[in-house]
């Protein structure tokens, strides 16, 4: 039986290296160990403790097995099956991770309406709470609040929970407020190719920030006597790095110009919870925004975070590639109009309600129901760009849509180094996917889904796009190792399965 379990674990081991692109070479050196040794624990001929497992698990950013809790969760899908009826979108996870950064500005009390209960959020609220912060979800575990101290203990900081999140690197632009100098963790999440912060120091810099990473750790300083004397321009359209951006010129005390600004939801979102905090943000939903800064913010405010446009777009292409007619209820329409009208050009068969407010009163929601269609692959490519274009996120769930389309869908995602390679998973259920380079996928349809057994992907969307496939084919297929879609998704499989699909939820270690 124990060697069963090594072989059972060597196997999950082996799939997240392979997954992560790495060699039984560099998994051995970031364990300090030899290939040998990581050949022999990956074939089950090696007794393997669970401080290793865990440090497996650290180094691959896979969840091999829990220390203190139950195992990794796999997914079983009984596919085939058609949804109906309707689902409610969630709130914004980009929002809420950006919201929660946010509230490091603010000496008094916020809370934020329907927060996302995703791994993510509880990355960030384990960190928040290792340096002081007070946070309880309230109203039966609905609403989040948030008291912080008089002083952030940075020295306290739950460094494990910090890799685990790319969010982290919002950090930088409150602290910088409150501390002439800290350390924070490198930032994680999902394996989606080298990131640089640069573009993020590129603004920063303007408000005195230095960073230094060593060993693992980004060293900052600031010096309180540079300030942004002219128009910062962000070399990157990023979302996060204008983000950044705001969270910085919030607390200056001054009128700050970001130009090349992301007008992306989250982005939008971000601009209407300091507005709450009595920040004056002109230009809202442009690539011009001017902060009129407030050096101190001691408010209680109340925010509700808009819905999620690419949770929203998740639930669409579970629809069309099910082939089932569904009702997606609260979708952010601003955000999802250039998607649609791809969707339309290949044929999509759907009708929408007319507008209506969020819970914030500023982003425009419909009800959009979608019918089993017979889609043609569209004539141009598919590829992302900064808003108002496609959704750099949206794009995986292109590859599913138009492996269900009659004819060939080039997709070109250029944003991110590795991201199309995990789309060639698809091919494992059936799927007809050539992959031309790291950033292109020709997409061949329509596709007869397989059933099969897999290791999660690594990167969150094409996770989901993999789940969605699953839920097409014929048969029961499983998804092992799903900690990557809980970080974005609350409850998917459950909400799912609300509107039809079969989805088990197991643990096996």
């Amino acid at each position: 039986m124990a060697d069963d379990y090594l072989v059972r674990i060597g196997k999950l081991i082996r799939d997240a290296r392979q997954h992560r692109g790495w060699t039984q070479t560099q998994l051995a050196e970031a364990l300090g160990t030899s290939q040998s040794a990581v050949n022999r624990i990956e074939r089950g001929n090696q007794n393997i403790s669970l401080e290793m497992i865990a440090r497996i698990g650290e180094a691959l950013d896979s969840e091999i097995v829990s220390l203190g809790y139950a195992g990794p969760m796999h997914l079983r899908v009984v596919g085939g099956r058609r949804l109906s009826g309707s689902i409610d979108v969630k709130t914004s996870k980009n929002a809420c991770v950006a919201l929660l950064c946010a509230t490091l500005l603010n000496r008094g009390r916020t809370v934020l309406r329907r927060v996302a209960r995703i791994e993510e959020v509880y990355r960030l609220l384990e960190v928040l709470g290792s340096i002081g912060v007070r946070t309880r979800w309230i109203n039966g575990g609905v609403d989040l609040e948030i008291v912080p101290p008089a002083e952030l203990d940075m020295g306290a900081m739950d460094a494990a929970a910090a890799r685990r999140t790319r969010s982290i690197i919002m950090f930088l632009g409150p602290l910088l407020h409150r501390m002439d100098s800290f350390t924070l963790p490198y930032a994680g999440g999902c394996d989606l190719g080298t990131r640089t912060i640069e573009p993020h120091m590129i603004a920063l810099r303007r408000f005195g920030l230095d960073i230094a990473a060593t060993e693992g750790l980004y060293h900052a300083q600031v010096d309180r006597k540079v300030t942004p004397g002219r128009p910062i321009v962000l070399t990157e359209r990023g979302d996060t790095v204008t983000e950044n951006a705001l969270l910085a010129a919030a607390r200056h005390d001054g009128t700050t110009v970001i130009r090349n600004a992301s007008s992306n939801y989250m982005v939008q979102d971000l601009c209407f919870f300091l507005e709450a905090l009595g920040v004056r943000v002109e230009g809202i939903g442009t690539t011009t925004l001017t902060v009129h800064g407030v050096p101190n913010i001691d408010v209680d405010v109340d925010y509700s975070p808009s819905e999620d446009p690419v949770e929203a777009m998740s639930l669409l292409a579970a629809a069309v590639v099910t082939e089932s007619e569904l009702t997606v209820r609260r979708v952010p329409i601003e955000f999802l109009e250039i998607e649609l009208a791809v969707l339309e050009e290949m044929g999509l068969d759907h009708d929408r309600t007319p507008e209506y407010f969020a819970d914030n009163g500023r982003t425009r929601l419909v009800d959009l129901t979608v019918r089993p269609s017979k889609l043609e692959a569209p004539i141009d490519k598919i590829h992302p760009m900064p808003f108002p274009g496609l959704n750099i996120d949206n794009v995986p769930f292109f590859a599913a849509i138009a492996a269900s389309a009659l004819g060939k869908t080039l997709i070109h995602d250029w944003v991110y180094d590795n991201r199309a390679i995990y789309l060639t998973d698809l091919n494992r259920l059936g799927g007809r996917l050539q992959l031309l380079d790291p950033h292109r996928v020709l997409v061949e349809g329509p596709t007869r889904w397989r059933a099969a057994e897999m290791m999660c992907p690594p990167a969150l969307r094409p996770a989901v796009v993999v789940l969605l496939a699953m839920m097409a084919a014929e048969g029961t297929s499983v998804l092992r190792n799903v900690y990557v879609i809980n970080r974005g998704y609350e409850d998917l499989a459950e909400r799912l399965n609300s509107v039809g699909a079969q989805i088990e939820i197991f643990r096996d270690i």
